[in-house]
């Protein structure tokens, strides 16, 4: 006899029912994650970008010439890089113009040419020398191949990606490309860290007022808080309100929600901390490797290699497979981060002039700016045959970026902050703390830096 029958049916469809149960629940944790993953867009590409060959330079000179002094670097600069990044997306989605048309609109022409001509300057100085980190990293693995070739070949190569590529399709693959950058995460928990004293060097800053630490912190500021990232960032919300249907391609009020400003700043604060803490292991990577070993000035691109040695120590032929990791690594970044310089500036030039602009435009749509990143990339290029050393050239220009910066900031933290232009997103008091503490360290920092320099 069957007792309580009506529970035993209940029973068993519970367990008939139990796969579905379990499959749905599988699949509402992959929409959340894949939600999360489709909020991660602009942000994300700018922060990897700003992990590019002058970063990886930087970072890896930092560590190896001052060892553990630093890292606290990274924990300094995160808030001041996202609370910049994150107004700049914000003008972009709220007026849907980059900053340079901006600027145009509300300032005379004497301000408007100067920043724009700076941001220029700077992102051509970039864009050579990471051309030219690629080239030079490239011979590590292919010595028999002139520097030359390569250095136009990778010139070539993304010209023809951001002009032809469709710009869904380009973001999806700099998103990948950001991959390489682990080879420093992986690393860092092969060798022998101390990291009580990371942890103490992270929390606790430490100074030298003298000329060469001061190089490379304006270096350090100037390679992660960059004015190219000002501009792309913007502009490259507003290509991403054309994309998601917000924004017409004939201009317009952009139609947008605190929703969707909320996802921008996760965005960005995720992309900010991704630059960061990447920037952070690199550091560590390269005092304990590089600094350690008598390494104290990366004069190479083989020097810098040496740091990701030990991810393949006891490997056959472990010095051309670390080679070989740190080429694939700088050729990643360098072909996601000068396409960003290139695009920056034809941003900038583009919407100061008044033409048409945008990667999700074709090339016969606008002739201008696509020309301009032709003209940009190989300006940049043409650095490569005048004798300039690679890796030297990556960290002046982190240097170069750092002082340029300054006057930047200033704009972004006053346009930000306009009720005219911004309503009721313009920023709050948060916001303008950390623009304006920005703008004041690294306005400190540059004219120690030039002082140390003009009166040695």
């Amino acid at each position: 006899m069957i007792e309580n029958p009506d529970e035993q049916i209940r029973n068993i469809q519970n367990e008939a029912l139990r796969p579905l149960v379990a499959f749905k629940r599988q699949s509402k944790n992959k929409k959340g994650f894949g939600r999360f993953i489709r909020i991660l867009g602009p942000g994300v590409v700018t922060g990897a970008a700003d992990d590019d060959p002058s970063g990886i330079a930087t970072y890896s000179q930092a560590g190896a010439q001052f060892g553990l002094q630093l890292p606290w670097t990274m924990l300094f600069t995160y808030p001041l890089m996202t609370a910049v990044q994150e107004a700049c997306a914000r003008v972009g989605a709220v007026t849907g113009k980059g900053l340079a048309a901006i600027i145009r609109e509300h300032y005379s022409k004497k301000i408007l040419f100067p920043v724009v001509l700076l941001v220029i300057a700077a992102n051509t100085f970039n864009i050579g020398s990471d051309i030219g980190a690629m080239a030079a990293s490239t011979q590590l693995i292919m010595p028999g191949v002139p520097f030359s070739l390569l250095a136009v070949a990778f010139a070539v190569i993304m010209i023809l990606l951001e002009i032809f590529v469709p710009y869904r399709v380009y973001v999806r693959l700099l998103k990948w490309l950001a991959l390489a950058l682990f080879s420093y995460f992986i690393t860092a928990f092969l060798v022998n860290v101390p990291w009580v004293e990371v942890l103490k060097a992270t929390l606790i800053p430490r100074f030298e007022f003298n000329k060469e630490f001061l190089y490379v912190i304006v270096a350090i500021f100037g390679t992660t808080i960059s004015p190219y990232l000002f501009f792309w960032q913007a502009s490259n919300v507003v290509e991403d309100e054309i994309a998601g249907h917000r924004l017409a391609q004939k201009g317009g009020t952009p139609k947008i929600s605190k929703r969707y400003l909320r996802r921008l700043r996760i965005d960005t604060a995720v992309g900010m901390l991704f630059s960061n803490v990447t920037a952070w292991f690199i550091i560590i990577v390269g005092a304990v490797v590089l600094g350690a070993n008598g390494i104290t000035n990366i004069n190479s691109a083989a020097d810098a290699a040496k740091a990701i040695e030990p991810l393949v120590q006891g490997f056959p032929n472990a010095g051309y497979i670390s080679k070989l990791i740190f080429a694939v690594g700088i050729i990643g970044i360098g072909l996601m981060s000068v396409p960003v310089l290139a695009g920056s500036s034809s941003y900038a030039i583009s919407e100061t002039f008044n033409w048409k602009e945008g990667l999700f435009r074709k090339f016969k749509q606008a002739r201008e700016f696509y020309l301009i990143i032709i003209v940009g990339t190989l300006i940049g290029l043409s650095f490569n045959f005048i004798g300039l050393d690679p890796i030297k050239a990556l960290i002046f220009t982190a240097v170069f970026n750092g002082i340029a910066a300054v006057p930047l900031i200033y704009f972004i933290a006053k346009l930000s902050s306009r009720e005219d232009i911004m309503g009721e997103h313009k920023s709050g008091k948060w916001s303008k703390l950390g623009l304006w503490v920005a703008f004041s360290v690294m306005g400190i920092f540059a004219v120690l830096l030039l002082k140390t320099i003009i009166l040695p």
